[in-house]
């Protein structure tokens, strides 16, 4: 091939790499932000469980099932106030029922609610949820559940063992409520919205409010703060700009950090961590003393007697093998481990080498440790 040719190609085959590199950092600005006043709405019940095959509460020591038990049956024309002393059913199980409203949930709309036990119920497999009614932070009832619980779990008991896989006493019924009271929000009506970051980022707001105002034209975004972009709609189709908005694309910019997860072992870092010139020197003393202890078996027709004998052995490293280590200037991070995994670096052992250069002001990132 022609060398001047074979120069053109290569500099077509970078600028599209380096276009598809930029491509795929960009993301839709609904997937980094969102528009406040559009939430869930966090609701919450108190119910009883029946259907049981003998898993539930123990209604001698479970007082709330008993009292919850007699009153749904008063309530039902049967009454056992008389009788209470009688009540030894096992297939009853009192529960919390949570459950997440969505932002414009219509009545007669159905969502999913989850299931827990509140006594000392073993399993809520096979049983079934009776009306509970699901009430919200103003004490006003949203929606009402009830249906067949699923829970996942399997869980097998015997008399010298017994066989537990997931959580038998935490169930939950897909459209198992039904929305009863609607959350007033008129977002068509509202030309003043604002976007809230999900990362709040300065850099990351200025680009959204520049993406914003070039597709749609004119100054109807600016950033408010690292966490809020403020929208001006008045005049325009409020649902069609917010449209719009969502399915623009810009390229989030997130801070140096670095995430330590001591408990496991676990170490995470942004791609925009660099480390100062530093030199790193890792080794432990290790010492493993092993026993075998053997057994000294007497000659035959001899007098000796069978004995154990002791065999030890130590072995000790002193991370001889190991050599200092320089990182230069403005390591980037896929340099830092790599020279760290030259090293011969573990996990436990990373975390004390970043802590070590952090505390010596050469780690160019925030440190969280957890």
């Amino acid at each position: 091939m022609i060398p001047g040719l074979c120069r053109l190609v290569s500099a077509a085959i970078l600028l599209a790499c380096a276009a598809m590199s930029s491509a795929a950092a960009q993301v839709r600005v609904k997937d980094i932000a969102d528009v406040e006043g559009i939430r869930d709405n966090q609701l919450v019940g108190y119910g009883l469980v029946v259907g049981l095959n003998g898993t539930g509460d123990a209604l001698d020591s479970a007082v709330f099932t008993r009292e919850s038990l007699i009153a749904m049956l008063e309530r039902l024309g049967v009454n056992t106030r008389d009788q209470e002393a009688k009540l030894q059913t096992k297939n009853v199980a009192a529960v919390m029922v949570t459950a997440n409203l969505p932002a414009f949930a219509r009545v007669g709309g159905r969502i999913d609610i989850a299931v827990s036990a509140l006594g000392n119920a073993k399993d809520l497999t096979g049983g079934t949820l009776l009306v509970t009614p699901l009430l919200a932070a103003d004490g006003e009832v949203y929606a009402v559940g009830q249906g067949a619980l699923a829970t996942g779990a399997i869980a097998a008991r015997g008399a010298g063992a017994s066989v537990t896989r997931g959580v038998p006493t935490a169930a939950r019924i897909a459209n198992g409520a039904t929305v009863e009271r609607e959350v007033g929000y008129q977002l068509a009506s509202k030309p003043a919205l604002r976007l809230g970051l999900r990362n709040p980022d300065l850099t990351t707001a200025r680009r959204i409010a520049e993406a914003i105002n070039h597709a749609l034209g004119g100054r109807i975004a600016h950033a408010a703060d690292p966490r809020t972009v403020a929208l001006d709609l008045a005049g325009r189709d409020v649902i069609e700009a917010l449209a719009a908005i969502e399915d623009l694309r810009v390229e989030p910019d997130n801070a140096a950090i670095v995430v330590i997860d001591e408990a496991s072992g676990t170490i995470v870092m942004g791609a925009n961590v660099r480390v100062s010139t530093v030199a790193i020197a890792q080794g432990n003393l290790t010492i493993r003393v092993t026993e075998r202890p053997e057994v000294s078996q007497p000659a035959p027709l001899s007098n000796g007697t069978t004995t154990v004998v002791p065999r030890t052995s130590i072995q000790v490293d002193d991370g001889g093998d190991k050599k200092l280590g320089i990182l230069s200037a403005n390591v980037t991070l896929r340099d830092l481990v790599a020279s760290l995994n030259a090293l011969g670096v573990g996990p436990r052992d990373m975390i004390s080498i970043l802590q070590s250069i952090k505390a010596a002001g050469a780690l160019q990132a925030e440190l969280q440790v957890r």
